[in-house]
């Protein structure tokens, strides 16, 4: 299942993200739109790591933890700003996608999707292969989606069995503070963006949503449930057609504040208790 999951990504965030940036031809004011999108995804993820960070203080979900840590070693060197930028981009495209780097892939992506607009009429061979691509990988991934129920069964068995309970029950609190993360960004943060900013009730928007909402909440995907969501979003929520299908494809495969945001953010402080290492709200 897992093996699944991660054979069709690669070909799913790069397809999705090339369809969504060539959709940027079709938009008024494509330029002011993309940037405030982009930027709207920064915010709303910078608040739910900031909601995370500060869940995971008032928690503390490694306090108290006893794991065997004796074989783990540190790492040979680390790594700053310029180096994640650096490793953005690809030395080889092939290997990207061999080794499933998203980030490179996404990089990858969107340099393929501009140059393909700018190249116009010449680019529409290539557009018309990638978009049934692109279906083809949704179709292939929503056979495996199907089969989330007893994936996540057999990975849960399988933890318990071998780890047993005594040593998976110190990570309850780790787990209910992930849902209760996810709760907040979702039932608090993203209505209040909405009331205050987009002058839009939140009932009736989640009253529109539900449909997607609840598919993605089983199989714990965003590029899965991305068909119904663009459908939604038209036809439920009134959202242009032309804007949709640029901007579902790409929050769906690079904007994730379920397990981008508030996982990341609540392990780091998790693993920094298991270790011993003090962080403060500056680090």
């Amino acid at each position: 299942f897992v093996q699944l999951l991660k054979l069709a990504v690669p070909p799913l965030v790069f397809t999705a993200i090339v369809a969504s940036i060539v959709q940027l031809q079709h938009l008024k004011n494509a330029a002011r739109l993309a940037a405030a999108t982009l930027g709207w995804f920064a915010v709303s993820g910078l608040i739910a790591v900031g909601t995370s960070i500060g869940l995971g203080l008032l928690t503390d979900p490694g306090e108290g933890v006893s794991l065997d840590v004796a074989g783990a070693q540190a790492p040979k060197k680390q790594g700053g700003w310029t180096d994640f930028l650096v490793g953005i981009v690809p030395t080889n495209p092939l290997e990207a996608f061999v080794e499933g780097n998203v980030l490179q892939i996404v990089f990858l992506a969107v340099v393929v999707g501009f140059a393909a607009m700018r190249l116009g009429a010449k680019a529409e061979p290539f557009l018309a292969v990638n978009a049934a691509l692109l279906e083809i990988t949704q179709k292939a991934l929503w056979w495996v989606i199907r089969l989330a129920p007893i994936g996540t069964l057999g990975l849960i068995g399988a933890a318990v069995a071998q780890y047993g309970w005594d040593l998976l029950a110190p990570l309850a609190t780790f787990t209910i503070d992930v849902y209760v993360g996810c709760a907040i960004v979702m039932f608090v943060v993203y209505p209040l963006l909405l009331l205050v900013f987009g002058r839009l009730n939140p009932m009736r928007f989640f009253a529109g949503a539900w449909p997607a909402i609840q598919l993605a909440f089983v199989p714990r995907s965003s590029v899965g449930t991305m068909p119904l969501t663009q459908r939604v979003a038209i036809e439920r929520l009134g959202v242009p057609r032309e804007y949709a299908s640029f901007a579902i494809p790409f929050g769906a495969t690079s904007k994730m504040d379920g397990c981008a945001a508030v996982s990341p953010a609540l392990a780091a402080i998790f693993v920094a208790q298991i270790f011993g290492v003090p962080l403060s709200i500056g680090d």
